[in-house]
């Protein structure tokens, strides 16, 4: 049985966060899609048994593709604060690793 996925290093180059994980695999993702994909339900929209929270079209600065903290949330995730104070998505590690391996656009 093989260890759970975490994080062995992470840390922010230049346009990209970069994260080497504990199965040896590095995953370069860069940050503007990191964004604009935020799994968070202000971002995502939600459904309760009552009611579905479509979110409103986003309106993105330069500021909302800097990372300003990256912080780890338990064993199974990273929340990432931004730089327009967006702070609410919890990436975890599963998620992180299924957007670095999308195909690049283009």
């Amino acid at each position: 049985m093989s260890a759970p996925l975490s994080l062995v290093d992470v840390q922010v180059i230049g346009a990209e966060l970069a994260i080497r994980w504990n199965d040896g695999r590095e995953s370069f993702l860069r940050l503007e899609n990191l964004r604009r994909n935020c799994p968070c339900a202000l971002c995502q929209g939600e459904s309760s048994a009552t009611k579905t929270y479509a979110p409103a079209p986003k309106a993105f600065s330069p500021e909302s593709f800097l990372v300003r903290s990256l912080q780890p949330v338990g064993g199974y995730a990273l929340q990432i604060v931004w730089g327009d104070g967006h702070a609410t998505g919890i990436y975890p590690f599963s998620y992180l690793l299924s957007l670095a391996e999308e195909p690049s656009p283009g």
